[in-house]
């Protein structure tokens, strides 16, 4: 049984795999917009490092008949690691496959496994090293991308999927829940940030996004000024803004096949064997921007398909919890609600 095996030592999410439709129109998004640096490319394939980045890539762009997440990849300590994962997975009855060449360029031996929620998950170790462009100031844009910060994954069973996760070695740091004890989203981590991945409650299994981190929260409002000089502003989904949860600031943009990219800046520290878990109230308008500032219905309704392990899409399973939107958003697609309070009426309603 997977109880009785060590889980794999995971360092941090490392890379997302993710097949686009048009390669020209993905890479234009990627790296003449958002400035993410190629390492390698050819005419199916273009490999995506972000400044800080000293491992061959931290997003591969597939050309493919379907956008979806191919794989959500993870360096683990040591080479036995990838042996430790393969076991463990094999052990729930999950699929696995190995490649000791890897499946992507600049990666060595690797073992993808479909998840107990239906994602493909990714293990390795050996890795090709590339120059890390920290201190090549001159290529550094106003709205500089310095690493990958965390992926985003829906699911419509969060505790299955939270207690899944805390088994392989994943630390939850917050999470939203009601009085009722239905959980709607949580994240957990594997370095000392608020998360490596998050789980969010919806039909599933799906990608919602992945986030890279800028430096300062002027970072990202240079992005937004780019964005509107180039007349893209409309890529904008939600924000700029501040979360509550993470406490950190953001933007969320849709690339040209729809896949959600975060931009990401100035979460916490949460490396302490005892750094408490902050739980939000579904209620709480504030959880998910701190000013108090509507979700777009979009955010939290749509979301990528993610593949299996043959390269087809996985099929959808249904939430039956109740959703974070229908419980906090209004018929116009817009809520302000903090519990207990008295108004709880409608911040903003139906723009045109």
């Amino acid at each position: 049984m997977s109880a009785d095996l060590t889980p794999p030592d995971i360092l941090r999410c490392a890379y997302l795999d993710l097949v686009v439709t048009d390669l020209a129109r993905a890479r234009e998004f990627y790296v003449d917009v958002l400035g993410l640096v190629v390492t390698e490319e050819d005419d199916e394939t273009i490999y995506l490092r972000t400044l800080e980045e000293f491992i061959h890539h931290n997003l591969v762009l597939r050309e493919g008949p379907v956008a979806a997440a191919a794989a959500f990849a993870y360096r683990v300590r040591t080479p036995q690691d990838v042996d430790r994962a393969e076991e463990w997975f094999a052990a729930r009855g999950c699929r696995t496959e190995r490649r000791g060449n890897g499946f992507a360029k600049g990666i060595g031996d690797s073992v993808r496994v479909t998840d107990p929620l239906g994602f493909p998950y990714e293990f390795f170790h050996e890795v090709a090293h590339v120059e890390r462009l920290a201190w090549r100031y001159d290529l550094h844009t106003p709205g500089a991308l310095v690493r990958l910060d965390h992926f985003n994954q829906v699911t419509p069973d969060v505790p299955k999927g939270r207690e899944y996760l805390e088994d392989l070695g994943f630390r939850v740091t917050e999470d939203i829940k009601d009085d009722k004890g239905t959980t709607y989203a949580a994240w957990l981590r594997r370095k000392d940030t608020v998360h490596d991945t998050a789980l969010t409650g919806g039909d599933g299994p799906r990608l919602h996004h992945i986030a890279f981190a800028t430096h300062e929260k002027h970072n990202i409002l240079s992005i937004c000024d780019k964005l509107g000089a180039l007349r893209l502003s409309d890529v904008i989904e939600r924000g700029p803004g501040r979360h509550g949860v993470s406490n950190a600031f953001y933007l969320y943009i849709r690339d040209p096949d729809g896949h959600r990219v975060e931009i990401y800046t100035q979460d916490y520290y949460t490396g302490d064997p005892d750094n408490p878990v902050v739980t939000w109230d579904v209620h709480d308008n504030q959880r998910r921007d701190w000013w108090g500032n509507p979700v777009v219905p979009s955010w939290y309704t749509e979301a990528s398909p993610v593949l299996d392990l043959d390269g087809n899409p996985q099929p959808l399973q249904e939430r039956t919890d109740s959703s974070e939107m229908a419980v906090t958003v209004g018929a116009d697609g817009f809520s302000y609600t903090r519990k207990d309070d008295e108004d709880k009426g409608f911040k903003l309603g139906t723009s045109l």
